[in-house]
């Protein structure tokens, strides 16, 4: 399983429970972004030409992706109203809603995240 943790738009985002080299000192509420997208007509049509013959069908690897990055900055501005700075355990959501239309859904937990700061030797101690 591939695990992530960056940072989008001000958030710290991570699939995980926590965030790496953070501890999480409120938890908030969940979180949510969606958005419903519809396939274009010629779209589908050369993708229906381009399943005959194989290979990525690029037009909707682009239309998933912007799907993607739209439902990510819906949550993250609910997470931001509420005071979060972070997201943890973001999971991904696709369902069609009516012939042609395709909703993708993103959750996770809203939370407020500090930094964990590794204490140095004292140089002088005993």
């Amino acid at each position: 399983m591939t695990t992530y943790s960056f940072e989008y738009q001000k958030m710290l985002l991570s699939n995980l429970e926590s965030v790496p080299g953070h501890t999480i000192s409120r938890q908030i509420d969940v979180v949510y972004g969606s958005t419903v997208r519809s396939k274009h007509v010629g779209r589908d049509l050369l993708a229906g030409l381009k399943n005959i013959v194989g290979g990525e069908l690029t037009a909707y690897t682009e239309l998933l992706e912007e799907s993607r990055q739209e439902a990510m900055s819906r949550m993250i501005e609910k997470a931001q109203s509420m005071g979060a700075n972070a997201i943890v355990g973001i999971r991904f959501s696709t369902s069609n809603i009516a012939q042609g239309a395709s909703e993708l859904f993103v959750y996770g937990t809203a939370v407020v995240v500090q930094p964990v700061t590794a204490k140095l030797p004292d140089p002088f101690g005993a």
